[in-house]
């Protein structure tokens, strides 16, 4: 009993009045009601949200496997062999993360304590020399049984018919220099190249370290102050195949690109007469 002679009761004050009469508060039924309702709101909106930034994130990195400089997108018989090889690894690689990420889940589900059974400590020994010792081996022999004809292919080995043009390039800071040999055609970050006929890039530089690589045509290969290096490439089909150079060569380097214009053999040579004429 309160002392002013009203009764003090949950939900009233000492005069007797409901706090939602006055305003100044609301009851605890309906606050929880509230609350619980905008549980499942919020719920929602973060499961949106992370579903939107998910796809954004694949988005973008789709946006690599396309495009001018995507060596997924090959237009020759070695750029193929490369696309081949990098679906592979990636294939195997997500194979190799899912297992990881399956044994993972289960080590954090399992319950108990580690014991002593002798069969327990050799599934472990097993565990450790299958997946420490001959799984990586037995990867890296892939690869290489993979990788090897492919490098292999790339390189400027005596064609089986006829000869390889010969194509001299030399790389400035931050430019192409391309020659063609015995015509007196010179150019500025521009090859023209043949279809169906290997050509040989003989590659050096006038001052530091440069990569001449066209991505859809081939591998790169650096280009060293003081040596010539061969890369060879062949287009299969006619187009414009945008190159790059892939050593930070300084402040200009990621302008130092170049276009290499692959034309059928009629309109290649017609090319070289017109331009040797001049």
């Amino acid at each position: 009993m309160a002392a002013n002679g009203h009764a003090a009761v949950d939900g009233f004050d000492h005069h007797g009045v409901s706090p939602v009469a006055t305003g100044l508060a609301e009851p605890m039924p309906a606050i929880l009601a509230r609350e619980a309702a905008t549980i499942p709101c919020a719920s929602i909106h973060w499961q949106c949200a992370a579903k939107k930034w998910g796809l954004a994130c694949v988005g973008i990195c789709l946006t690599a496997c396309s495009g001018p400089y995507s060596a997924l997108d090959p237009a020759s018989s070695s750029a193929q062999a490369v696309a081949i090889l990098w679906w592979s690894m990636f294939t195997f690689s997500a194979l190799v993360l899912l297992c990881v990420v399956g044994f993972w889940l289960y080590a954090i589900r399992r319950t108990g304590e580690p014991g002593n059974d002798p069969d327990e400590l050799r599934a472990q020994r097993r565990w450790i020399i299958g997946g420490g010792l001959i799984l990586p081996t037995a990867s890296v022999i892939v690869l290489l049984a993979f990788g090897i004809p492919i490098g292999h292919r790339m390189l400027p080995l005596p064609p089986e018919t006829g000869e390889a043009l010969v194509i001299e390039v030399t790389g400035h800071q931050w430019w192409w220099e391309v020659n063609y040999p015995d015509t007196g055609i010179a150019l500025r970050n521009e090859v023209h190249i043949p279809i169906g006929q290997p050509v040989d890039i003989h590659l050096t530089t006038a001052d530091v370290i440069h990569a001449f690589w066209v991505p859809r045509l081939g591998g790169k290969l650096d280009a060293i102050p003081g040596r010539t290096n061969v890369l060879r490439l062949q287009a299969d089909r006619p187009g414009s195949y945008r190159g790059q150079c892939a050593e930070f060569c300084g402040l200009n380097h990621a302008h130092m690109q170049f276009t290499v214009e692959a034309h059928p053999v009629e309109a290649f040579n017609q090319w070289l007469e017109t331009h040797a004429r001049d």
